[in-house]
């Protein structure tokens, strides 16, 4: 074999005694055909991720709620052995859920599985304690509706449902922290007591946000559920268990679950992969590149430009406009005026010529240009405009201005009515016939000025009084 030749056959030797391994494993001989039917694939008995997750969940969290029970009084103490009693019968469903299939119904397959829980939560309701702890009862009660999640399938997810039960039972938590806020002697047993069984529900959900967050989580290549005897792994193991004896590096590296739990081992205390942190490669790194081919040939530097930053557009920044328009629309009778300016009409005035009274004008977003109305309309609009001024020559109805800035009106006929509404402003400039039938509506708008000609022809001036 040649010198090029010798790395890839190291690395095909490597997995063919890979295979060899998971053959043996799976009961295949060498050489010989698959059989028809491949047997089911158990998850590791000795203890599944899941069960091991939630194990650590009852003894961070269940251990200390039966504990902080236990410090309320015997009665208390029962209730708490009782709530020990459900959380590990829901192991047992957890332990189903690694061996066996997904059955067709859920709820009605698991039923026979769940006598154990359901007996538990009969004794806590039916529990005959003193009246004091009345409402510690019903914030338990509250709480024990999260653990109906092994039958659930989403919508909600099964987190976010357990976190739900958090509302109904704090209120009579705090009902219970209210009472005992004050007592020096009696009430960080009961605080206590408030605080773990809040925690107890965060960190359920945080375990079936991250292990079932779609429901029960089922083995797909597990046995078949209706297998299941009743009772199947009810008994919780111990968390510090006696470990065996380490197998052979060959046997843990195999198979999936060998990968599985090499990757495990190399995470770190906060979650990240064994792959966080590491260096990118750059470009003179690249050895395989066809200019290192070329013998007695210098390595050749590249020098990364940096990187172009895209373009952030800052907060508030001006819109472009649109198309503008000047048209008549048959429907509704209306004028549409729209995103002009002095760049796109002649002059910088927009001339818009009325046929009919029934016509309307509505002006949009135009900035820095003149609209003049030809002719009688039924009302003008004036709607999102910026440095604009409009001259029109006699309206039936009334003007209304919307959402403008800088703005002026001038009416050199008559308009009984002018609406004025979150501008900020705008002068209105009325005519000798305007002046005796013209009235002003305004709202949430500021610097506001009307002028008009008395008798001897000069401009008088006066401000608008605001609406606060």
């Amino acid at each position: 074999m040649s010198k090029q030749l010798q790395p890839l056959g190291s690395v095909l030797d490597g997995v063919l005694e890979r295979l060899s391994i998971i053959e043996a494993k799976l009961g295949i001989s060498p050489g010989a055909a698959p059989s028809a039917a491949t047997p089911a694939i158990v998850e590791d008995e000795e203890i599944s991720p899941r069960l091991v997750a939630y194990d650590e969940h009852i003894q961070r969290t269940i251990v200390p709620f039966t504990d902080s029970c236990a410090a309320l009084g015997p009665e208390m103490e029962s209730v708490g052995k009782n709530i020990g009693e459900v959380w590990d019968a829901v192991r047992g469903i957890v332990e189903l859920g690694t061996k066996y299939k997904k059955p067709a119904d859920v709820p009605t397959g698991l039923q026979p599985h769940l006598k154990t829980c359901q007996d538990a939560m009969a004794k806590i309701r039916s529990a005959r304690i003193d009246r004091k702890f009345d409402w510690h009862l019903k914030a338990i009660m509250e709480m024990l509706t999260c653990v109906s999640w092994v039958v659930m399938s989403p919508p909600p997810s099964p987190a976010n449902f357990v976190k739900d039960t958090i509302g109904a039972s704090d209120f009579w938590a705090n009902k219970v922290r209210k009472e005992y806020k004050n007592n020096e002697k009696e009430g960080p047993a009961h605080v206590k007591f408030c605080d773990t069984m809040k925690a107890m529900i965060l960190d359920l959900s945080a375990y079936l946000k991250e292990y079932h967050l779609s429901g029960l989580a089922w083995n797909p290549h597990g046995k078949d559920f209706s297998d299941a005897k009743v009772g199947e792994g009810s008994k919780p193991a111990a968390v510090a268990a006696p470990t065996k004896a380490a197998p052979a590096p060959a046997a843990a590296s195999s198979g999936s679950a060998g990968i599985f739990a090499e990757l495990k081992k190399k995470q770190t205390g906060d979650g990240s992969s064994a792959a966080t942190g590491l260096k990118k490669v750059s470009r003179d790194q690249q050895t395989w590149r066809k200019e290192y081919k070329n013998p007695g040939g210098d390595i050749p530097k590249t020098t990364s430009a940096p990187a172009p930053k895209p373009a952030v557009e800052k907060f508030g920044a001006k819109k472009p406009l649109g198309p503008p328009k000047c048209e008549y629309q048959d429907r509704g009778c209306k004028w549409n005026v729209e995103n002009q300016t002095k760049d796109t009409c002649e002059g910088g005035v927009c001339k818009v010529e009325v046929t009919d009274v029934k016509q309307q004008v509505y002006i949009y977003k135009c900035e820095n240009v003149t609209i003049q109305i030809i002719g009688k309309c039924k009302s003008v609009i004036l709607d999102s405009c910026t440095k604009c001024g409009v001259v029109f020559e006699n309206v039936i109805s009334a003007c209304e201005v919307v959402n403008c800035k800088r703005v002026q009106v001038q009416a050199t006929g008559a308009c009984p009515s002018f609406s004025i509404d979150k501008t900020d402003g705008i002068v209105v400039h009325l005519s000798n016939e305007a002046i005796s039938e013209s009235s002003f509506v305004t709202s949430k708008s500021s610097e506001m000025n009307v002028s008009w000609p008395d008798d001897a022809g000069e401009i008088k001036e006066a401000p608008i009084p605001e609406q606060f």
